[in-house]
């Protein structure tokens, strides 16, 4: 019997292979299919009384022998790969500003991983982590719940999450084949290392499967399927649309002006974001955008729309979506991991990437959103390190964003000045960089929207043949 284990680990998860066709799609390749949750049971609503299983995993806390060699090896993936602005800027970030105890810990990890970096050095740091899971209770409750489903494959819905090295440990020593999938378009580039060895890899394209036959040296070409991503599928899917009319009347929006759409960062790097919406909204009073247009602000789905509170009394006239994201499950450590998206906004997201005129954000996946829909974008970075504001335009130097700015898909803002004048133009010239949004695409997903799911679920069902 083929019997696929699904790990899914937090909303974003749950959003790309729940509410996309995965699961209809992974129903028909395989006989069984079991969920491993990251989230409580009562997140899957109708979902959890279909054919499939659905299991609560027990929330693995590291130790500190696990914490050490986990953080040795994250640090020695960046050091070795520094010469990427990405690595590097989170190499300096995680540095520690003071000498606690372990801040001196990870500044001696820091000290001996400049010196020491191979990828033996990884591995072996990585097998020292896995050591300790043998003889932890999670971690045994993980290898006897395998053991009584026996899952010929098990699927990991994304590659990073430190708490779920145990579960992998577990399926890897019951020789349960394993694989994963990259979870968005920066994480290689400018991301810690993975959360363990897997047998096989999924990613969006070919230029991904590129970048991780470079940062994993060890991995065989073979190893890694180019699937796209279900992170767009909901955008081809006739259950989330809606009409023009609906749009306009959901929303409360004039149907004789143009719509700008400002999609917020979360609050750990849109620091910036009070500061651009107030430029957009002075820049529509005082009729610097010669177009007559409206504002609608969309919110990060991690967090609600408390800090924009003086905004929303100061320009009563900006239009908000707030993301419905419902937190399942009070009192987590990380509690945006266990936040979950309705259909009800996902039908709200699709219907802004179709409606709206012009899409402005901070160097955001957004961006891809709105290019699927062949919107305009400009991507705003007021914040360097002369100027006090929070220093976003490091991003640009990212290895992921700077081909974004390279191709010319979208033009780049760096003050006030500038945003005004590119929301002219591309009011104005809307169809100006079609073809470059269509290349950068291309670049990032190399497969159709269309059906993305169901080559997934059959690329799994044939990995262990």
């Amino acid at each position: 019997m083929k019997k696929l284990g699904i790990v899914i680990t937090d909303g974003v998860g749950f959003r790309n292979f729940i509410m996309s066709d995965f699961i209809t799609e992974a129903t028909r390749e395989f006989d069984s299919v079991t969920l491993y949750s990251g989230l409580p049971i009562s997140a899957y609503g109708v979902l959890s009384q279909s054919k499939i299983t659905i299991k609560e995993l027990e929330v693995y806390v590291e130790s500190k022998p696990v914490w050490f060699f986990r953080k040795w090896k994250e640090v020695a993936h960046l050091q070795k790969y520094q010469s990427f602005y990405g690595m590097k800027d989170n190499l300096e970030t995680g540095y520690p500003r003071n000498n606690s105890p372990r801040a001196v810990l990870v500044k001696l990890i820091y000290f001996f991983t400049k010196l020491f970096h191979s990828d033996a050095v990884i591995l072996l740091a990585e097998r020292l982590q896995f050591l300790f899971f043998s003889k932890n209770s999670i971690t045994q409750s993980y290898l006897k719940l395998l053991e009584e489903d026996q899952p010929s494959h098990l699927f990991f819905t994304h590659q990073r999450p430190p708490f779920l090295a145990p579960f992998l440990y577990a399926a890897q020593q019951l020789k349960i084949p394993t694989s994963t999938f990259i979870f968005s378009w920066d994480n290689l580039a400018s991301k810690g290392r993975m959360l363990g060895t897997f047998d096989y890899f999924l990613v969006w394209s070919h230029l991904m499967q590129s970048e991780l036959l470079y940062f994993y040296p060890m991995v065989k070409k073979e190893k890694v399927k180019v699937v796209g991503t279900p992170q767009f599928e909901p955008y081809v899917m006739p259950k989330y649309e809606t009409t023009t009319e609906d749009f306009y009347a959901k929303f409360g929006l004039d149907t004789d002006l143009k719509t700008i759409c400002y999609s917020c960062a979360d609050v750990s790097i849109g620091a910036n974001d009070p500061i651009v919406i107030c430029a957009i909204a002075n820049a529509i009073r005082n009729n610097a955008i010669e177009t007559k247009v409206q504002l609608l602000v969309r919110t990060s789905p991690a967090e609600d729309d408390s800090r924009f509170r003086a905004i929303r009394e100061e320009f009563p006239e900006i239009i908000w979506n707030v993301p419905k994201w419902i937190l399942t499950r009070e009192g987590h450590a990380e509690s945006w991991s266990q936040r979950v998206p309705s259909e009800e906004d996902i039908k709200d997201l699709r219907s802004l990437l179709e409606h709206v005129d012009l899409n402005i954000n901070m160097c955001s996946t957004m961006s891809l959103d709105f290019m699927l829909f062949d919107k305009p974008v400009i991507n705003t970075v007021f914040g360097n390190p002369e100027n006090g504001l929070y220093n976003d335009q490091r991003f640009l130097n990212f290895g992921h964003f700077k081909k974004v700015v390279e191709s010319q898909s979208v033009t780049i803002a760096k003050n006030e000045t500038e945003l005004i004048h590119q929301i002219n133009q591309a009011l104005n010239y809307p169809k100006e960089r079609t073809a470059e949004r269509k290349s950068m695409i291309d670049l990032q997903v190399s497969e159709p929207l269309e059906g993305t799911s169901k080559r997934i679920a059959t690329i799994l069902s044939h990995l262990n043949e």
